[in-house]
């Protein structure tokens, strides 16, 4: 029997891709300027203005997704028959995925007859995302619920993250790193290269002054560690800068073209958090890619 897919707008998938592979997204919240905001994937917010405006010093803030969301976008799939696998933001970094097993609960119950399996994704933005393109294609090639579920808990950490952000004290003002990190980066005046740990956090794994270097090191991340780079499925998303995200997807083609790349601006509320100006690469390694 297949299953209904579903995640979280933290995914960062854009629509074509949610569309493409019946992919239910719920949306998280953010508040900007005090008005409250629901995107269920990049398209349907406008980037530019928003990350000037935070830029200005707009108010940005954002609350993780309650089990009453998760309850509302899951019941209707329940109540047509399908069984249901789940694949959430990492909980080393926002708690929506406790929210997901109190949801789950109370649907079981409801639902008693139905399958509701939950995986953390370890990860985040369209490093969620590429787990949850894996979901898809293990739905297409026939595999289970159960099986499917297993085998995104047994790679999940083979995907590997690279962000580097303009100013460190979004970051650090979102808990998502320790302050005192965000105010060396942001004294030093240098852009920091932050990536995934094998826990689903955030952690501070080098630097690079300017661009230009940004740029090469991010492409050499790519080139040594992409697990079989021509069969790589790669993604980059940006904060505003997309002139900077092509200029990256074009060094990625140069050193090896992957199979396919996804190129988008950065979902609201995640981009909210790592500020203006950030860039972020994402792949599939070797086991233990998260340790190099």
């Amino acid at each position: 029997m297949s299953f209904a897919i579903v995640t979280d707008s933290a995914a960062n998938l854009p629509r074509t891709l949610l569309q493409k592979h019946s992919i239910t997204s719920i949306p998280f919240t953010s508040y900007f300027n005090g008005e409250e905001y629901h995107y269920d994937c990049p398209e349907t917010f406008e980037d530019e203005a928003y990350y000037a405006a935070i830029q200005e010093g707009a108010t940005f803030s954002s609350s993780q997704i309650n089990p009453a969301r998760y309850v509302e976008y899951m019941t209707p799939l329940l109540e047509k028959g399908n069984d249901i696998l789940f694949v959430g933001v990492s909980s080393g970094v926002s708690g929506s995925f406790n929210s997901a097993c109190i949801a789950r609960d109370e649907l079981k119950e409801a639902f008693p007859e139905r399958s509701i399996r939950l995986v953390d994704s370890l990860s985040a933005a369209l490093g969620e995302g590429l787990i949850v393109l894996q979901a898809a294609l293990c739905r297409a090639h026939g595999l289970t619920l159960e099986k499917t579920a297993q085998h995104l808990e047994q790679i999940r950490t083979r995907v590997y993250h690279l962000l580097s952000v303009d100013d460190m004290k979004h970051l650090a003002k979102s808990g998502r790193i320790p302050a005192i990190i965000g105010s060396i980066g942001s004294a030093l005046n240098l852009k920091p290269v932050l990536k995934g740990s094998e826990e689903g956090r955030i952690v501070l794994c080098g630097k690079a002054r300017g661009r230009n270097k940004l740029l090469q090191l991010m492409a050499d991340k790519y080139a040594q560690l992409a697990h079989e780079a021509q069969q790589n499925i790669v993604a980059i998303s940006h904060a505003g800068c997309p002139e900077l995200a092509e200029k990256l997807a074009s060094l990625i083609r140069e050193k090896c073209a992957p199979k396919e790349l996804i190129l988008t601006k950065h979902e609201p509320v995640t981009g909210g958090h790592i500020g203006p100006g950030a860039l972020a690469v994402f792949f599939w390694g070797e086991a233990g890619v998260r340790k190099r």
